[in-house]
């Protein structure tokens, strides 16, 4: 186990000041086997009313609206986590089968359907050619098969932090053969689904300071397999089911899963974002 300390700090601020429509946040794991939350605060500024709810994904969501007018937007939110990692070499799945195609139970099928559908078009086949080319044989198993695709995304693209919202499509970052860790997910989770695969977005954390992504939020991609369930893998740092990896929210989209998302009522003039993440391992006292 790994106890963990992470202070997430989103601030924006405005020339005039502005007021506010409701804003929804993403800055809460949910406990589970792999995460338990030891301590939770949230600090924002202006003042308003809060309130908790799971979405469609089983997210934890606070939905905020501020009071009044305010010139700044700040959102701190203060986590003690402890993670407890399951390392995926020591998993033995009893089902396996194969990377192509992939078979779900029918059972399964039902509730992975609108993950296994794609987002987006892929007109010239680009996504499709490029995922069905890692591919070393229609019966090799679909965990070394979804390892080597994680591990060719780290190996052959170019990691570049970009400060703009949003994420590349696939084809885009195919053509540049770089990007961030958004869009490396985003093409993982696509080209999975164009060969059949039930693929999430993911964003979170990731402990380690040297690891890409570390200091802003992360993003990673969800696969489902028969025998592990959902599994994690991280193109940007080419890691799969690692402790370092702290998930927050998952999407079918990514435009799903931003931290903060919401309105402002009237012209705020020149915007500033500032947004910082700090992870930081926290020593655990021996039980007496």
């Amino acid at each position: 186990m790994t106890r963990l300390t992470i202070t997430h700090e989103t601030r924006y601020s405005y020339e005039r000041p502005v007021a506010f429509g409701p804003q929804r946040l993403l800055l809460r794991p949910r406990d589970s086997h792999a995460v338990r939350v030891v301590e939770a605060s949230l600090s924002v500024s202006p003042g308003g009313q809060t309130r908790w709810v799971f979405d469609a994904f089983g997210n934890c969501v606070c939905l905020f609206t501020p009071e009044g007018l305010s010139d700044h937007l700040t959102i701190v939110s203060r986590l003690v986590i402890d993670r407890y990692p399951a390392p995926l070499a020591d998993l033995q799945p009893d089902n396996p089968h194969t990377a192509m195609p992939i078979v779900y139970p029918v059972e399964d099928r039902v509730a992975l359907s609108p993950f296994i559908t794609p987002a987006l078009e892929d007109p010239d086949g680009a996504v499709f050619r490029w995922a069905a080319g890692r591919l070393a044989s229609n019966h090799e198993p679909a965990l070394d098969f979804l390892l080597r695709l994680n591990r060719a995304i780290h190996d052959g693209f170019e990691y570049r932090p970009r400060d703009e919202e949003g994420v590349q499509a696939p084809a885009e970052t195919l053509r540049l053969r770089s990007g961030t860790c958004r869009d490396f997910a985003w093409l993982m989770v696509e080209s999975l689904r164009w060969l059949g695969y039930a693929a999430l977005f993911v964003t979170g954390y990731v402990n380690s300071g040297g690891m890409r992504g570390a200091g802003a939020t992360h993003a990673w991609c969800e696969v489902f397999l028969p025998g592990l369930g959902w599994t994690e893998f991280d193109p940007t740092n080419g890691i799969a089911e690692s402790a370092d990896l702290i998930r927050v929210a998952v999407s079918r989209r990514p435009q799903e899963a931003a931290p903060v998302s919401g309105l402002i009522i009237g012209d705020p003039g020149r915007a500033r974002l500032v947004a910082r993440v700090d992870v930081t391992p926290q020593v655990v006292p021996a039980a007496a």
